[in-house]
Formats: C-alpha cells, sequence, structure tokens
C-alpha cells in the first residue's frame, strides 16, 4: 500500500469514527430527554387484621406520557419504622399503566403478626409510628427496556388496638 493510499484509509476511518462519535452523542441526547412516568404516593391507610397479621394499603398515582399502555413488571416495597424494616414484598405483573393518563395503584402492605405485636408494645400510649415506605414501580418502556421509578413517603401511621382484633 502506498503512502497516499495509507493516508486515504487513515481519513476515512477517521471520518467513520467522528460519524459514529456523533450518532452515539446524539442517540445519548435523545434517550436521556425521553420523558419517563411520575409516582407519588397519594396515601397509606389501615385496612385490617388478619390471623397472619395487620394490612395496609398504599395508594400510588403514576402518570403516563406516553400515547400507549406501559406494562407494570412488578411492585416491590420496603416499609421501615426507625430504620427496622417491618414489611417487604414483591407484586409481580400487577398490570398496566393507561395511555397518556394517570393510574391509581393500590399496594398491599402486610406487616407480620409478630412485628405488629412487637410495635404495639413500643407505642402503647399514642399507638402512632412513623414510617418510611419506600416503593419501586418497574416498567417495561419500549426500545429503552426495564427502568424502576423509585418514589417515597413517610409519615405516621395508627397501629390497631385492640378492639380491630375482635
Amino acid at each position: 500500500m502506498t503512502e497516499t493510499e495509507q493516508k486515504e484509509v487513515e481519513e476515512k476511518g477517521s471520518l467513520i469514527s467522528g460519524l459514529l462519535d456523533k450518532a452515539k452523542g446524539f442517540f445519548a441526547e435523545k434517550l436521556a430527554n425521553i420523558p419517563t412516568p411520575e409516582a407519588t404516593v397519594d396515601d397509606v391507610d389501615f385496612k385490617g387484621v388478619t390471623r397472619q397479621g395487620v394490612d395496609y394499603h398504599a395508594k400510588v398515582s403514576v402518570k403516563n406520557p406516553y400515547p400507549q399502555a406501559i406494562p407494570i413488571c412488578q411492585i416491590s416495597y420496603i416499609l421501615k419504622s426507625d430504620t427496622r424494616m417491618i414489611a417487604s414484598g414483591t407484586i409481580p405483573d400487577p398490570g398496566s399503566l393507561i395511555a397518556n393518563g394517570s393510574t391509581v395503584l393500590d399496594v398491599p402492605v402486610k406487616v407480620p403478626y409478630s412485628i405488629a405485636v412487637s410495635l404495639m408494645k413500643d407505642m402503647c400510649l399514642d399507638w402512632d409510628i412513623d414510617y418510611q415506605l419506600d416503593i419501586g414501580l418497574t416498567i417495561d418502556i419500549p426500545i429503552v427496556g426495564d427502568i424502576t421509578i423509585p418514589v417515597s413517603t413517610q409519615g405516621e401511621m395508627k397501629l390497631p388496638s385492640l378492639r380491630d382484633f375482635f
């Protein structure tokens, strides 16, 4: 290969490399600007007592900016009180987010009976506990793939009283 031919090959390689870098930058910028669904926890309520434990329900609103429904792969949650994990779980395949709208999801949180009794002994006066609820919504966005939307809330919740057990 002559020196001139070698320079032409290097120039073409440099040109192709530059084009690839520009294309990568373009796609990275476009992906970074893709809107994603947004979620908020609207409410956490006491629902009832069973022999297995205490049931709470969190209402989570999710806004979908896309013109098509988006499947929810799973919902995972962790309920904490004073940095102590009191409940956790996963809800597989809970449905889809409606297109161009807001979907309200009901996330059931089950606190095992043994932990609920332990908390009641600790909170014998006002029956309130401070909590933090962390929820992860894993959704499947076409082309992008699975993403997890983290949402968290803190507050006070009432523990069941003795009459709730009977």
